[in-house]
């Protein structure tokens, strides 16, 4: 069972993060759109954090909290862990308030999250690269915090943060002059969501508030299964800033009471979104970023008529990253296929295959094959773009009809990783 939590951020503690947080953090804009509401037949608001100064909504619990500090703590330094958007609004922070930092972020972290924390804190910080996941750098910044006396800045298990990213919804609700119904929102370690959702329940308590996460890392899902915190063995790092191991027991207990539902969306399903809000938005969008859009699908129905929000949470998505995100949305999508194809080791027969196999919207997009003496087949290791799903079933009859058919490496994830 769930501890006893006795921590829920009231309406004057936000509104005073709200005082602090002026001329620091932007009062971001809600966005009606008009693409996503057609589709799918509601009203739909885009709230951008990804217009915030570093990009996210972090600015606001990072700097709540460090202006909190007493001089003292404050001159002894702070020290965070971040997978790089805390990491971000705490080296703004550091030289807005002067305090000198040390910043432990995963070496996944992608490399343009760490150039913009350097260029945000200048002198004021000291990033240090360690681990696979936040909860590597988490283990290394507070090991770093206790050595050397130093206020370890939480980035989302925090009172003063929570209260920091509650002006969000504080925000929202002074923004839209028609009850929200539904907010989509991300979570990652659940600082947005808990203190975003402890507004609503105040001012709005008919809204439902709907948690995102990556299927990789459930971690507040499975809090919410265990009806407790626990700590996941396993997760999947790609959707950067919602992936951690363990949510904060603070978030969790306010999450556990406040949020209406907690899903879970496929990273492809994510990468889908980047694309699509890229290419007929014009807004870039990290993977974080657009798990509250991807979410839209999950509850067609239920929206339906109603007036809705998304949260983009953030925008710090490193460009070098485009050709992964595009290939996970196609995978996911069913339009893209890895075969090991058998070839006839004769001239003509590379040919054959793209004469009488692919069909004519059909596109090599990798190939690896290398002769052998001596050997009557070779195999080939091919990727497929299909136009549509229900071109896959026509391609593997006429791969088998043929014997060029040898295995299909999309369900096989170990191998898939090995060759391609």
């Amino acid at each position: 069972m769930s501890e006893t939590i006795t921590y829920f951020p009231t309406i004057e503690a936000v509104e005073a993060a709200a005082k602090n947080l002026e001329g620091v953090a932007n009062i971001t804009p809600l966005v009606p759109n008009v693409q996503y509401s057609s589709k799918l037949e509601c009203n739909i608001s885009f709230k951008r954090e990804d217009l915030q100064v570093v990009r996210s909504y972090k600015i606001r619990g990072a700097y709540n909290k460090m202006s909190s500090l007493t001089p003292k703590e404050a001159a002894s330094g702070v020290v965070c862990a971040s997978a790089g958007n805390h990491s971000q609004g705490v080296a703004l922070s550091c030289k807005l308030l002067k305090i000198q930092g040390t910043i432990f972020m995963p070496t996944t972290t992608p490399k343009q999250k760490i150039e913009r924390a350097k260029m945000f804190g200048e002198h004021y910080i000291k990033i240090i690269l360690v681990g696979d996941s936040f909860d590597d750098a988490y283990s290394a910044a507070i090991k770093d915090c206790t050595e050397r006396q130093k206020t370890f800045i939480h980035p989302f298990n925090d009172e003063k943060v929570i209260e920091g990213q509650a002006t969000l919804g504080l925000e929202l609700v002074h923004q839209t002059p028609a009850p929200i119904d539904y907010i989509f929102v991300a979570v990652g370690g659940g600082g947005l969501a808990s203190g975003m959702s402890t507004v609503f329940k105040h001012l709005s308590p008919t809204t439902k508030i709907i948690g995102v996460e990556p299927e990789g890392a459930p971690s507040m899902k499975a809090a919410f299964q265990n009806d407790g915190v626990i700590q996941l063995d396993k997760i999947d790092n790609f959707v950067d800033g919602a992936a951690v191991k363990r949510v904060g027991d603070l978030n969790f207990a306010i999450c556990q009471k406040n949020l209406h539902d907690m899903i879970t969306i496929h990273e492809g399903s994510a990468c889908q979104a980047i694309l699509d809000l890229y290419n007929k938005e014009a807004i870039i969008a990290e993977p974080a970023g657009a798990l509250s859009v991807a979410a839209l699908e999950t509850y067609k129905e239920e929206i339906k008529g109603k007036n809705v929000v998304c949260i983009i949470s953030g925008g710090n998505n490193d460009i070098t990253r485009t050709s992964e995100i595009k290939e996970r949305a196609l995978l996911y999508s069913n339009l893209k296929h890895y075969f090991i194809i058998t070839f006839p080791q004769r001239a003509g027969a590379l040919r054959e295959f793209v004469v009488d196999i692919l069909g004519p919207n059909d596109d090599i997009t990798h190939f690896e094959y290398t002769k052998k003496v001596n050997r009557e087949n070779g195999v080939a290791v091919v990727g497929i773009e299909i136009k549509s799903p229900s071109d896959f079933e026509p391609l593997i009859a006429k791969m088998k009809r043929h014997n060029f058919y040898g295995n299909y490496l999309n369900e096989k994830p170990d191998l898939f990783q090995f060759l391609v």
